[in-house]
Order: C-alpha cells, then sequence, then structure tokens
C-alpha cells in the first residue's frame, strides 16, 4: 500500500497493492497498522455506500462540523469519479484549496479527507458506486454543505451543468457558511 502526500496537508491518496491472476485479484482496501506506520492514526465506525445512476452528477459539497467532524475513505468501487477534497479550516496556509483525483474500480485508490475538509465528487460514468469509511457518525445536526461552484473555491469540475440533488443546489457560499474549522499548526 503506497501513501501519498498531497498539496493539502493530511489529505493522502491510498494506492493498494492489488495482486492479480487468472481469478481475479485481491488487494487491502484498509489496514489500520499500514496507516499507522505511516502517522495516520484513525478509528473508522461507519461504512458509507453510494449509487448514483447517471454520468455528470455532482454530490456535495459536504462536511459535519464540529464535534461531530468526520474524516473519510473514499473509494469508488463501480465507475468512475472526480474526487474532491477542499481545505475549509480558517488560517490554514492552503485555506478554500482544493485537490482532484479520479478514482475508479479500475485504478483502485482511495482519498483519505481528513476534519476541516469539504468533500465532493463528479460522476464521470453512469451507474457509480462510492464507498467510504468515516471517524464519526452521521449527524443530521452537524451535517453541512457549500456551494459545489463557489467562485471564491474555483474547483474545474469540467462540465457546465450537472445533476445535482435540492440540498447541494440550496448550499450556501463558503463565506455564508457556518463552518467551525480552525487551522492548528
Amino acid at each position: 500500500m503506497r501513501i501519498i502526500k498531497t498539496k493539502l496537508e493530511g489529505v493522502y491518496i491510498i494506492e493498494p497493492k492489488v495482486f492479480g491472476d487468472h481469478r481475479g485479484w485481491f488487494m487491502e482496501s484498509y489496514s489500520k497498522i499500514k496507516f499507522k506506520k505511516n502517522g495516520i492514526d484513525i478509528d473508522f465506525v461507519q461504512d458509507n455506500h453510494s449509487l448514483s445512476a447517471k454520468k455528470g452528477t455532482i454530490r456535495g459539497l459536504h462536511f459535519q462540523i464540529n464535534p461531530i467532524a468526520q474524516t473519510k475513505l473514499v473509494r469508488c468501487t463501480k465507475g468512475r469519479i472526480l474526487d474532491v477534497a477542499v481545505d475549509i479550516r480558517k488560517g490554514s496556509p492552503t485555506y478554500k484549496q482544493w485537490i482532484s483525483v479520479e478514482l475508479s474500480e479500475e485504478n483502485k485508490k482511495q482519498l483519505l479527507i481528513p476534519k476541516g475538509f469539504a468533500h465532493g465528487f463528479l460522476t464521470l460514468t453512469d451507474n457509480v458506486e462510492v464507498q467510504y469509511k468515516v471517524d464519526e457518525y452521521y449527524s443530521q445536526e452537524h451535517d453541512r454543505s457549500i456551494r459545489y461552484d463557489d467562485p471564491d473555491i474555483g474547483i474545474d469540475w469540467g462540465i457546465d451543468n450537472p445533476i445535482l440533488s435540492e440540498k447541494d443546489l440550496k448550499a450556501p457560499l463558503l463565506k455564508d457558511s457556518d463552518h467551525n474549522f480552525e487551522y492548528n499548526e
């Protein structure tokens, strides 16, 4: 398993080792001990699984505020997505910066997104399944979102008219959000 740092502190691309033969393939999608050896000590408590039927669907940008903020380990198990993490920690040297990574059933890459970051993805194929682990349980009271097209963030989704949920259509801009993340050196 390769754990690759990104320009955003705490956001990692995970590349599992895949072992294949005439029967198919095998991989470890998560190993607590391997993460811990790389300085990542997280206790995941819940797994989530979504299906997006149509190419061009954006889910996000989502997060939970403190004290129930979540770290996510995201992977695409069917189809392909453009996965995005945005630093929303006030005072961070990378505040409002974002990264995107293509995750797919073929490349088997994953994205680790810590607390203090918003997350979203764009489906690049039909019938996309995304699975992710979180280290805090879902809390509707703490659930938040910000606009996928917030001009202060400027994510290049590569699409003009995405399919969005009602929640994501009505999401506030980051500057109008009640997110409560502060950068701690």
